[in-house]
């Protein structure tokens, strides 16, 4: 019991360190990097993509992928040319978007109420295999849905097993994208006013 309480309390300053450095970071990319890049390292996620909310779609802004040593869009990675996903509530994405839901998938192949054609395909083409998905609405202070950030592939930190996520990440996802959507919304604001 005490050591979760310790592994609280320093997931918590984690968590903290990671608010100052995204209110402080002004460049766009590098910030959009550096909310997927914290995300997955606390969650233990094999792969993140960050979306946002441009047009009425879901624009790819990142997409990393660590089985592929993948790292596209952001300050660093590769340009990324998807297109964007509409607004429709069979997406995953989407749906958190429009609904302002965290969406917790055990395992995306036995999910029902989403399509899931699309990680299934990159599945047979790749050889991945998407499994524990974690979906969080990225909210400024405005209570506008800017973006959202998808989880893929939590690791069980001694076996590096795929598992679930769990309620605790969701939490500390929750708060990060929070915090995350208000840097963009500022992060925008400074880039209009130049």
């Amino acid at each position: 019991m005490e050591q979760k309480a310790t592994q609280i309390t320093a997931q918590i300053t984690r968590l903290s360190h990671i608010g100052i450095a995204l209110s402080a970071e002004h460049d766009l990319d590098k910030l959009l990097e550096m909310i997927v890049d914290e995300a997955r390292q606390f969650t233990l996620a094999d792969a993140g993509t960050l979306y946002i909310l441009e047009d009425n779609h879901l624009q790819f802004k990142i997409l990393q992928n660590d089985t592929f040593k993948t790292r596209m869009g952001g300050a660093s990675g590769g340009a990324l040319a998807l297109p964007p996903v509409p607004l429709s509530k069979d997406n995953v994405s989407a749906y958190v978007a429009l609904t302002t839901e965290t969406v917790n998938i055990p395992d995306v192949y036995y999910a029902e109420g989403f399509d899931f054609t699309g990680p299934r395909k990159y599945d047979q083409a790749t050889g991945y295999r998407s499994k524990s998905m974690l979906v969080v609405p990225m909210t400024n202070q405005e209570n506008e849905t800017i973006g959202v950030l998808q989880l893929l592939n939590a690791k069980d930190a001694v076996t590096g097993e795929v598992i679930p996520f769990g309620a605790e990440f969701e939490e500390l996802t929750k708060s990060l994208a929070s915090q995350a959507a208000v840097a963009i919304t500022n992060a925008k604001l400074l880039r209009s006013e130049e």
